[in-house]
């Protein structure tokens, strides 16, 4: 599966089978909340949100890949990702794109 943040792949013509994404909402358990929390006093990178955001990108990467693969997709091209706080420590994170499978020329 070739996955590409632009509207073409090089070499390849392809047609649009539709829209696809992937979510998913995420936190950190408590612990590691009031740890941040304690960070942001003193400033700096918060790793364990990094962590959570980074895990977060994958796994709706992944649904998103999942959904295109039921289409008999070969490619995602235009690929955006999307973010949002839920609550506190919380937040949404969605993978889109549109399917689409090769042609030959």
């Amino acid at each position: 599966m070739i996955l590409v943040n632009t509207d073409y792949i090089s070499g390849k013509e392809f047609k649009m089978l539709g829209l696809v994404k992937g979510s998913t909402i995420q936190s950190k358990h408590i612990g590691k909340d009031i740890a941040q929390s304690f960070k942001t006093l003193v400033g700096g990178e918060l790793k364990g949100y990094n962590d959570m955001m980074n895990e977060a990108r994958a796994l709706a990467t992944k649904r998103m890949v999942a959904e295109a693969e039921s289409l008999g997709a070969d490619a995602v091209v235009n690929i955006r990702y999307a973010s949002s706080a839920i609550m506190q420590g919380a937040a949404e994170v969605i993978a889109y794109g549109t399917a689409v499978c090769f042609v030959e020329k």
